[in-house]
């Protein structure tokens, strides 16, 4: 199992992040492309956005070789709310499946806590994504709430987890 480390994420990993696919139902999960994500300075397209919230994962051995950037295994978001910092994750779909998940997570929350250590670290996973919430279930997080949340595919009930480690 990789080891993973976290990075500043680049206009480059942007790039390739916008160009990953999931299959259904997971292509909910698909980014536009880069360059409509430049057009509306949209999340990690936004420069300042970028800088405070996002980081790179990287891949800390040559597992991941044959992506298109062999290191890039994903990305993580640290949203600040008041007291708690919301993280959100996506793993290169090429790398599902390999029991990769709950390392990966950790990183992240990892990070998290190091970042704001006074912080509550929580998610929002979407209540169908079984497969997600027991990967998160198994990296240390809880389900603590349900309630319905505006997607940008629409109306999505989710799950509030609170990393317990």
């Amino acid at each position: 199992m990789p080891s993973f480390t976290l990075c500043p994420l680049t206009e480059a990993h942007g790039s390739a992040i916008c160009s990953w696919r999931y299959e259904p139902p997971y292509d909910v999960y698909n980014f536009p492309s880069w360059e409509t994500m430049l057009e509306r300075r949209e999340q990690f397209a936004d420069p300042a956005i970028r800088d405070e919230q996002f980081a790179a994962v990287l891949a800390a051995d040559d597992a991941a070789a044959g992506l298109e950037a062999p290191e890039l295994a994903g990305f993580a978001q640290f949203f600040p709310l008041i007291g708690v910092t919301r993280i959100g994750l996506g793993l290169h779909p090429a790398l599902r499946g390999r029991g990769w998940g709950e390392a990966f997570v950790r990183a992240i929350a990892d990070e998290a806590k190091r970042r704001q250590p006074d912080h509550d670290i929580d998610l929002e996973v979407a209540v169908w994504n079984e497969r997600a919430r027991r990967v998160y279930e198994r990296a240390g997080f809880v389900v603590t709430d349900r309630y319905v949340v505006q997607t940008p595919t629409g109306v999505n009930e989710v799950y509030c987890m609170v990393y317990e480690p």
